[in-house]
């Protein structure tokens, strides 16, 4: 796999995570619960610029859904992604002071 089916695997997982403990908590199965997540790519830089996560549910009722929506956005991957994280990247060879540089 490559670095960004990585991030969209990891963010398909934390939804899926959220999900199942929502219907748990409610004593809820949904044994055909699947989550899909999409992306589109964008340029200048080069960057995943869009997701959509589907979650599909077969047999939830509607006030579930709901909850299911809400509870899903609560995936700490979503929220991270949507918090625009700071990153610092940094190159060391080992020895001394690495070179830094904000992202």
């Amino acid at each position: 796999m490559s670095p960004p089916e990585f991030l969209l695997a990891s963010l398909a997982t934390c939804a899926a995570y959220y999900a199942v403990q929502y219907l748990k908590a409610r004593h809820l199965t949904a044994p055909d619960l699947k989550v899909q997540v999409s992306t589109e790519k964008a340029s200048q830089p080069a960057r995943l610029a869009f997701f959509r996560i589907e979650v599909i549910a077969p047999g939830v009722e509607e006030p579930h859904q709901t909850g299911l929506l809400r509870a899903v956005k609560a995936c700490l991957i979503h929220n991270t992604l949507l918090g625009q994280p700071k990153i610092e990247v940094a190159v060391s060879t080992g020895a001394g002071v690495p070179k830094l540089a904000a992202a």
